[in-house]
Formats: structure tokens, sequence, C-alpha cells
């Protein structure tokens, strides 16, 4: 049994309402008392991807858990690589195994500055493929050709082992349509490679700062709630950006048995 804690969308900035959010989900997972084997964060870490927001999130999340994060629409791949990650911008090409060879690291696989900062997470009976789903300067998501080769080879290279694959934009609509507005383009290339590997058990994403959840290529699309702030659905709001800012932080916590996910939403008061 695995127990994953996937955060999203801190948006960390110069007000200490995105840090106190941060720190206070941080503190609820390092004080659980049962085991928790991984801490996932996709995307939109900082808000406007400035160092300093970065070195202010490195501090937020570190955490004595394994850890991986992807970049979202509001990040900068230069930054979040060097300030985040600690890996300078040039470099070796992609990679997909784990940093410290136990099966617990985390490893970029990708240098060179504004390249796709892909990750990928090897737990024991779990590989973790963290996508970069960013568009420079764009609101939207995309999966780059580099992209799509280095999760092919991730899958191709543990087939029998299950595999969770996640990234910042949702690959199907939510039924939100400013979310939805924004969402992944061409999510058939992603398709594509998922049907090739029957080890997927779910994808994970975030970007659309509420816990949502629907099907994608055939498997669950699990979306996490947003720490910063929460979004409405037309029932709702007739707001145009569906952002509530008042409802508290929360975070969702997957449970594999080693065939299929649970997951259960928290919220953290």
């Amino acid at each position: 049994m695995l127990t994953l804690a996937h955060l999203s969308d801190i948006h960390i900035d110069d007000d200490p309402r995105s840090a106190d959010r941060t720190r206070a989900v941080m503190r609820y997972l390092e004080s659980l008392p049962g085991p928790l084997d991984a801490v996932l964060v996709t995307g939109d870490i900082a808000d406007h991807g400035l160092a300093e927001e970065y070195g202010t999130a490195r501090d937020l999340l570190a955490s004595r858990f394994p850890t991986a994060v992807c970049p979202g629409n509001h990040d900068d791949r230069t930054a979040f690589r060097r300030v985040l990650l600690g890996e300078e911008s040039g470099g070796a090409g992609n990679g997909a195994d784990g940093g410290n060879g136990d099966g617990n690291g985390a490893d970029g696989g990708n240098g060179g500055g504004a390249r796709p900062v892909n990750r990928v997470l090897r737990l024991d009976g779990l590989t973790v493929a963290l996508c970069d789903s960013s568009v420079p300067g764009r609101p939207e998501g995309f999966l780059e050709d580099e992209t799509i080769a280095w999760l092919d080879a991730v899958l191709t290279g543990s087939p029998g082992t299950p595999a969770l694959v996640g990234m910042h934009h949702p690959a199907a609509a939510l039924g939100v349509p400013y979310v939805d507005g924004i969402g992944l383009r061409a999510p058939e290339r992603l398709e594509e490679v998922l049907r090739r590997h029957p080890q997927v058990v779910a994808v994970l994403a975030g970007h659309a700062h509420t816990p949502a959840s629907t099907v994608f290529a055939g498997l669950p699309l699990l979306v996490a709630p947003g720490v910063v702030s929460t979004a409405l659905t037309p029932a709702e709001t007739a707001e145009r950006i569906p952002i509530d800012r008042d409802l508290p932080p929360q975070f969702a916590l997957h449970v594999f048995d080693g065939r299929r996910l649970t997951t259960h939403v928290r919220t953290v008061i």
C-alpha cells in the first residue's frame, strides 16, 4: 500500500497569504502519524516565475518525504530549474532514473534552460512520471515532442511496474469554462502514449484549483484542489474567473493498493 500527497497551485508571490497556506498544508503532511510515501506538486509553484518566489517555495516544500514537482503555466522553466531544483540551466539531455538509486529519487532529466522540466519518481512498486505541460508565455498547456518521447521512454523502461502520469493541465474538460478554455491542447498526443502502456493506473493534474475527477484515455483523471484558492462551477458563480479565495486550502491523498488508486481530499483549517 502506497500513500501519495498531491497538491497543486500554491502560487507563491510577495503576499504572505500564499506562503501561509502552503506552510499549513506542509505542516499537516509532516505531522501525519501514518506512512506517507511521496509528495507530488503539479505546477504553478510561483505566481510570477521569479527567482525569489522559487526560493520561498523551495523552503516551504522541503520535506522528509520523497518529492516530485513539475511546472505550470505561471512558472518559468529556467528559474524553476535553477532555484527550486538546484540544477544548472545547461547540462545533459533527457534521463529517466531516480536520483539516488534506491527508488526514491526524482530526476529532472532535462538540461538547457527553457527546455521542458520533466520529472520521474520511482517508488517501490510504482513509477510517477510528471510531465511539463507548460507553454512559455501562454496559459494553455501542450506536451512538446521532447516530453512525449521522454514519457514514452520512462513507461517503456518499466513495463511491469504500475505508473501514474501527471502534469499541470488537465487533458479533459471539467465543466468549468474558464479552466477548460486553457486546458491541455492536442490531448490525443498524450492518449496515444497512454494507450501503448497498460501499466498506467491514472492521470494526475492541477491547474483547475478544484478537486475533480473524470476519465481520459480510459483512465481516471484526478485533479488536485488548489492550495491558494478554489475554483467554482457555473452553478456556484457567474464570474468569468470563478475563484474563491476565502475557502481553506486543500490537497488530495491518493492510496494505491498495487492495482487501483483511491483518492481522498483533505481540507486544512
